[in-house]
């Protein structure tokens, strides 16, 4: 873990990549002008990931190389087609609340290609690597880039049946990932707040540390075969070891790159420099704590001002096509009265914090006329401390609104009460 339970600061980070505004989120294809940060690297990757599933089966480790060696091919903003593959996957744990999703590991299937509920299971790759590939590859069809003779049958048959064809004409520019979320997922507007609430986790945790794999990113590029790629589903052979003179001169290269690391676009972060600590940032202490008080570390951030929630639209055929068998309801109903949007007269913002668990709940107070939905992460067992403790420190008069599986779920409920505008 690369945090630690009571050395923990609460900073609620005020800044525009932590909205769900659509604005904020990149282009499908990279460019010149649209390029992955340079604190993005497979090791990193690989640090969040298991920070957020510290339960990881240990086959998936060469998984971030897979997505940006393939994603650099094909000319993709990797690292957000990353973050979706976290979304659509619970950081590849395949759990749906409280019982495993219709998409099981085996199937290395990281997008929810095919699965369309009720225990439809979606299609199946061979091995990771081209798991990541039908990934890749159905984004570049949503780009309008589609590749020849993809490997997933859904890719084919959506290209076949022209399903998005109409849609991509009513573009005169190039397709985001939050044009992509209103496609996939169109029955939520929250998708494309989940996936920036990601990359804002990504931000505030590891861009700022050192890299602790740096010889990933000539593996990436320099065309050495991932182990991953030839790890089975059922946890079959791997590749060979790599050349260790190689590892070497490639972690001085790295080091010596350290203090060279550009800025996060587009992320509200300082350089990626590891003398410099976390990136630097304007932010808000909600009711300063008292000095005994356990701190929470930030991890997301806000939702810009917005009218109270409307009812969701039926889901279109598209999204009973596309969405992935992951994402479910909240283990423990909330109370009504509890989690109900703000009245029209109110603003809202949607804040996340952590004492590090895996759990969530949302807590929801009154500040200055601003209704506030903290979702918190939690431990097990410690629900009702660490909440008390919160909102004992910042969030006074604040009521816990409902429990859930893991912070995306309760972001999607938290962005559904307090969508964007």
């Amino acid at each position: 873990m690369l945090r630690k339970v009571g050395t923990l600061l609460l900073i609620s980070l005020a800044l525009p990549a932590a909205s769900a505004h659509a604005s904020g989120l990149p282009d499908l294809l990279a460019g010149p002008s649209n390029t992955v940060p340079a604190c993005v690297t497979p090791g990193r990757m690989m640090a969040f990931l298991k920070l957020r599933n510290p339960s990881l089966d240990p086959r998936y480790e060469g998984i971030t190389v897979e997505y940006m060696r393939q994603g650099e091919q094909l000319g993709l903003r990797w690292d957000f087609a990353f973050y979706q593959m976290i979304v659509e996957t619970g950081a590849l744990s395949y759990w749906r609340g409280n019982r495993s999703g219709d998409v099981k590991p085996i199937q290395n299937n990281f997008a929810g290609l095919g699965a369309t509920g009720r225990g439809v299971r979606g299609e199946s790759f061979p091995d990771i690597a081209t798991g990541v590939r039908a990934h890749l590859e159905h984004l570049m069809l949503y780009a309008g880039k589609p590749v020849d003779a993809p490997v997933a049958e859904r890719t084919r048959k959506v290209r076949e049946w022209n399903v998005l064809t109409a849609w991509q004409q009513g573009f005169k520019r190039p397709i985001t990932y939050t044009d992509l979320g209103a496609k996939w997922a169109p029955g939520t507007k929250t998708y494309a707040g989940m996936l920036r609430a990601v990359s804002d986790h990504f931000g505030s945790s590891v861009c700022a540390v050192p890299d602790p794999q740096p010889h990933l990113v000539q593996e990436a590029r320099g065309g050495v075969t991932s182990a991953v790629a030839t790890a089975k589903g059922d946890g079959g052979p791997v590749a060979p070891a790599r050349t260790a003179g190689t590892d070497i001169a490639q972690k001085a290269i790295e080091a010596a790159k350290v203090d060279g690391m550009g800025i996060r676009s587009a992320l509200g972060a300082g350089p990626a420099v590891a003398e410099q600590g976390p990136p630097s940032a304007p932010f808000k202490v909600l009711n300063a704590p008292p000095a005994d008080t356990p701190r929470p570390t930030a991890k997301a951030a806000t939702v810009p001002d917005t009218a109270p929630a409307q009812p969701a639209p039926k889901a279109s055929a598209e999204k009973t096509a596309m969405r992935s068998a992951v994402t479910m309801p909240p283990a423990k109903a909330p109370p009504s009265e509890a989690l109900a949007p703000p009245p029209a007269n109110q603003r809202c913002r949607v804040w996340t914090a952590s004492y590090g668990g895996q759990k969530a709940v949302i807590i929801r107070s009154i500040v200055d006329q601003m209704v506030n939905f903290h979702v918190l992460d939690v431990h097990e067992g410690s629900e009702e401390r660490e909440s008390a403790a919160f909102i004992q420190a910042y969030a006074k008069n604040g009521k816990v609104a409902g429990e859930f599986p893991n912070q995306s779920q309760a972001l999607e409920k938290a962005f559904e009460l307090c969508p964007e505008g």
